[in-house]
């Protein structure tokens, strides 16, 4: 049997689309797509929202259609263009949806530490989490979770775990990170944190996050608990993983990755790269509860040391 190699450096690919008539190129990460179909006649859905424009049968399984040109500002896409368009199917958040766009340029690999988080001064609201270039054009790299929490609102409010006073004591006690890329996540994971009382730090990317290590371990405050999501422009979570394992001041934390896509291969490379858990993503509960096992194996170690 060969040798299992590592995927921690290796970057997933990026789908390159258009959605308007500008031809702007907007991409997603390959990961969460499930596959791409040319445009399929459409079954109406009515009272659902205005920018679910119908639904498709693919496999035998019934997939809602959004229009992804309307969903993030610009002009709907009208039916009569409808038969040149494409379907991106989509798994995230464990929901399957499928994207309508104007055309589907193609799939490259991308190295995610040369995407540019999107400027601050856009808002807390922008639909791009990323910025890269490709043959010296402009491209966006489009956050499908907050899309998703605008259309179906289930997502913009997590479920707050509940926990004895003796839980809640055991993980004050730790310094908590959150790191996520997703305004909609780290919305959630704090929510979910400040519902039950609970202190930690929390970075919009994985280079912000390693540095906020490194200053804390120097400090003599390290953190104890590191939760961050997998799939970030820049340094992405199974590379901060491997980070962290890698620098002696750092590697005690205890590490919980957590993605919103579907796949054991996620679960599989963070282990590879030294996680010691690794979640679907905007479940607080199961996030609170692995958090709750690193406490009790931080206090472990600590007791044994």
């Amino acid at each position: 049997m060969g040798k299992t190699v590592s995927k921690a450096n290796q970057s997933q690919g990026m789908l390159m689309f258009t959605l308007n008539r500008q031809s702007q190129l907007f991409a997603i990460g390959t990961l969460k797509i499930r596959e791409i179909v040319s445009y399929q006649p459409m079954t109406q859905i009515p009272y659902s929202h205005h920018n679910v424009i119908g639904t498709v049968t693919i496999r035998n399984l019934t997939i809602p259609v959004i229009d992804m040109a309307a969903a993030i500002g610009f002009y709907p896409i009208s039916p009569e263009e409808y038969k040149d368009c494409y379907l991106i199917v989509t798994d995230c958040l464990r929901t399957v949806v499928a994207f309508m766009v104007r055309s589907i340029e193609k799939i490259i690999e991308c190295n995610w530490r040369t995407i540019e988080p999107a400027p601050s001064t856009a808002g807390h609201h922008v639909f791009v989490t990323g910025i890269t270039r490709f043959e010296d054009q402009i491209v966006q790299m489009l956050d499908v979770e907050l899309l998703l929490s605008k259309i179906y609102p289930q997502y913009e409010s997590a479920r707050i775990p509940i926990l004895t006073d003796i839980e809640r004591e055991k993980l004050k006690a730790f310094n908590i990170l959150l790191v996520d890329d997703s305004t909609v996540a780290r919305k959630q994971l704090s929510d979910a944190l400040d519902g039950i009382n609970i202190p930690y730090d929390i970075c919009k990317n994985g280079a912000e996050g390693l540095q906020l290590m490194r200053d804390r371990a120097e400090r003599g405050s390290p953190v104890d608990i590191l939760v961050s999501d997998i799939e970030m422009p820049g340094l992405d979570g199974y590379e901060l993983s491997f980070e962290v394992q890698n620098d002696p001041s750092l590697s005690n934390a205890y590490i919980i990755l957590h993605t919103s896509l579907s796949s054991e291969i996620c679960i599989e490379q963070a282990h590879q790269v030294g996680a010691h858990e690794a979640l679907e993503k905007f479940n607080s509960t199961e996030l609170v509860e692995a958090m709750l096992r690193g406490a009790t194996k931080l206090q472990e170690q600590a007791v044994s040391s």
